[in-house]
């Protein structure tokens, strides 16, 4: 049976000539009908076009999860990704048994339900393009409104954490947010640079706009009262579509955004699960509880815009 090289040119000739074996093997000795064969090779180039020039035995099962992310923003359907993954798991069966891979990556990892569909994450582009053009605005609103964006990115906040949030929540200092989340959990999280400057930013228009000394919210309205959910929903779709963002911007997509950036970039599936302040990993796996220290390793090895305040500049500067 021929078998088209129709995997990327950045794909090696030896891992092509491994997969065309692979198929080969289907075909002849397995005897699959040339229309399972033909799904086989599809999934296994749509994987080889994410590894590039990787070898298939240094592949880890961070490399399979973050294929996993990669899919999921290319907009794969969750059927996709469990097809893709199930021809993974046969295909490093086949490599161990000819003696071409040690282990099977792909054997834990597990894709989201098929019937649940996955939102959509802008890309860093995009988020780029969302973040960066509001820096210089100086009217009060699109001030607050960027410290809300760059915090829901920078945090995976949901939009009840952001709203909840009060003066006390956030350390400028230390770079550290405690959230209240689902179950009125609370977690600490690692807060980038560029977040804790529009912060700085927005805690000295905030002060001219709240007249109550009791008010403890961090994102007030013009009235100087804490905002509502419809409020926020509305500005992030003002700003993206400012931004020349044709697609429905709203607070979930920048969140999902953060889990996919940093699984793409760390593979650390229980450490992006602990900083969305999940309660499982909705997979095989035991749960297993990390320390702060080590999710800011992964955030700021990580997040795109995780670069922590510099110890030479104040968190309020600007």
């Amino acid at each position: 049976m021929n078998h088209e090289k129709n995997a990327s040119s950045d794909v090696t000739d030896s891992s092509l000539f491994i997969i065309n074996a692979f198929l080969e093997h289907l075909s002849s000795e397995r005897r699959l009908s040339t229309h399972t064969v033909i799904n086989y090779q599809r999934d296994l180039t749509l994987a080889a076009q994410v590894f590039g020039r990787r070898d298939w035995a240094s592949l880890t099962v961070h490399d399979i999860r973050s294929l996993v992310a990669t899919l999921h923003r290319q907009g794969k359907s969750g059927k996709t990704i469990q097809r893709c993954l199930s021809t993974l798991r046969t295909f490093y069966r086949y490599l161990m048994r000819e003696g071409l891979a040690r282990d099977n990556p792909a054997v834990d990892v597990r894709a989201p339900k098929s019937g649940k569909r996955l939102p959509k994450a802008l890309d860093a582009d995009q988020v780029s393009q969302l973040l960066d053009a509001g820096q210089a605005s100086s009217e009060p609103l699109a001030v607050r409104d960027q410290a809300m964006m760059e915090m829901l990115y920078a945090c995976g906040l949901r939009l009840a954490e952001l709203l909840s949030l009060d003066l006390d929540s956030i350390d400028m200092r230390a770079a550290q947010l405690m959230v209240t989340g689902k179950g009125n959990k609370t977690r600490l999280l690692p807060v980038g640079g560029p977040a804790l400057k529009a912060l700085g930013r927005w805690l000295k228009v905030r002060a001219l706009l709240v007249k109550d000394p009791d008010q403890t919210a961090l994102f007030v309205s013009r009235n100087g009262r804490r905002l509502s959910p419809s409020s926020v929903q509305q500005r992030l779709r003002r700003a993206a579509l400012e931004r020349g963002l044709s697609d429905h911007l709203h607070p979930h997509k920048l969140r999902h955004s953060f889990a996919t950036h940093l699984l793409e970039s760390s593979g650390d599936l229980r450490a992006v699960q602990e900083l969305l302040g999940h309660a499982d990993l909705a997979t095989t796996q035991v749960y297993t509880h990390l320390d702060f220290q080590h999710l800011a390793q992964v955030y700021d090895g990580a997040h795109p815009r995780a670069q922590r305040r510099r110890d030479d500049e104040e968190p309020n500067d600007g």
